[in-house]
């Protein structure tokens, strides 16, 4: 059987780590050094125990040989990744009806409007950060073959306001949205087309290693549900307000009783044994238990 190589085409620009990742020509550059030195999720993943500039370069080129990231052959397989995962929560809430669609980011596509929880799971399952994609035909047509739509076919744009527009405009009410924090300041525009509209939307704040204060100050105003992912400043200004935490290596929490819905409906379906219990602190951390 011939096995195709994958080589990645276009150019992709991401975060890993908290580094900024440029794929060009098919050369991968790392362009900032990261931000952490590990991160126990990362290490369970890639096997990577210390993060640096190669650790990093090597990251991005298990995700192309991996699942054809940033390639004409990339894979979509929906199997579910993390316990607490964005996509994985979002697909399992659509599945039970509490969510009509999902607008997130896919390499090679840009924003995606998808009403199919296994094509949701697919784009996000291994997803990073994308901060900028070029259009790759195969990707866009496999999306729409599963029935999502793609924003801007021509350019791959991300811009996940317009994305949940664009979910209305296809008569989706009960929308979720997922923003990076370097995109966070989509938040707010959603939150004003919302106002005065029949519509519900569900905001996922991800990627926010690199979160900044005026990134957390918009993110406290309207998302929902939040990933820690490896920031410091969303552990100490975020993880006070939430009213629900869902795990302790990399926290997701709950901000609003939407989110915290949404979150215990994906649990209902968690194949896993989980305690639960009252705290007077929040967030519960363990010290050594997170990414440095």
């Amino acid at each position: 059987m011939k096995i195709e190589r994958r080589v990645p085409v276009g150019e992709h620009e991401f975060c890993c780590c908290g580094a900024r990742v440029l794929i060009k020509d098919g050369a991968i550059e790392v362009l900032t050094e990261p931000r952490i030195s590990y991160c126990p999720l990362h290490e369970a993943i890639y096997g990577t125990k210390t993060l640096d500039v190669e650790a990093v370069k090597r990251t991005a080129e298990m995700k192309v040989e991996g699942f054809g990231f940033c390639c004409e052959s990339r894979a979509f397989d929906p199997s579910s990744v993390v316990p607490y995962g964005s996509s994985e929560i979002i697909s399992v809430c659509m599945r039970k009806g509490l969510l009509d669609c999902a607008v997130s980011v896919c390499d090679c596509a840009g924003t995606v409007i998808a009403d199919s929880p296994d094509l949701v799971q697919a784009v996000g399952a291994r997803l990073t950060g994308i901060v900028k994609t070029s259009p790759i035909v195969r990707t866009i047509e496999h999306i729409l073959a599963e029935g999502g739509v793609v924003l801007d076919v021509g350019s791959a744009r991300i811009d996940q306001a317009e994305g949940v527009v664009k979910a209305v405009e296809l008569g989706h009410r009960h929308i979720a949205v997922t923003i990076a924090s370097f995109n966070s300041d989509s938040i707010e525009k959603i939150r004003r087309f919302e106002k005065g509209k029949a519509v519900q939307v569900a905001v996922f704040s991800v990627c926010n290693t690199c979160a900044e204060e005026k990134d957390v100050d918009r993110i406290l105003a309207g998302a929902d549900v939040v990933c820690a992912s490896a920031s410091k400043l969303i552990r100490e200004r975020v993880g006070p307000r939430a009213v629900l935490q869902l795990g302790l290596t990399i926290p997701v929490f709950a901000l609003t009783r939407l989110g915290k819905e949404l979150m215990l409906s994906y649990l209902i379906e968690f194949n896993e044994s989980l305690v639960a219990f009252r705290t007077g602190r929040m967030p519960y951390l363990v010290e050594g238990r997170g990414p440095r």
